[in-house]
């Protein structure tokens, strides 16, 4: 879970990235159709994991923010960048609801958080390459 996490502060930087290249115009689309879903799924991927960890007297983990990356990708290769840690996140998320590990530990708070994530995630690499053809950068 902590991994995915870190994957979809990937996610919000390369798109913070992205935003700062746009105009005013395009950049509240990408916020609209992209920056809010992954927002949402950063907030509950790190409370899902907080509260797991609460519940089995785990310590705390800190999600750092990736620093900023150089403007010369641009806006397209931030925004493979996002596509690239959505998919990242994405499939560990997968891996660990098939590992059954959730199941046996028998905590369903952890499993309607992961699919809850893996729901605000699903559509965020579709938007992503239709707003790089709407755009055309």
């Amino acid at each position: 879970m902590g991994a995915a996490t870190d994957d979809i502060g990937v996610v919000l930087s390369a798109l913070g990235d992205a935003y700062e290249q746009l105009d005013e115009v395009n950049a509240t689309r990408l916020e609209d159709v992209l920056f809010a879903p992954v927002q949402a799924a950063y907030g509950r991927a790190k409370r899902t994991h907080t509260g797991f960890a609460d519940r089995y007297g785990l310590p705390h983990r800190t999600f750092a923010t990736p620093a900023p990356g150089a403007p010369s990708r641009g806006v397209k290769g931030f925004l493979d960048l996002a596509v690239e840690a959505v998919q990242r996140a994405d499939a560990g998320l997968a891996s660990l609801q098939d590992s059954m590990r959730p199941v046996e530990v028998g905590d369903a708070e952890l499993r309607a958080g992961m699919a809850e994530v893996r729901r605000q995630l699903d559509q965020v690499s579709r938007h992503a390459r239709q707003f790089m053809r709407e755009v055309g950068r």
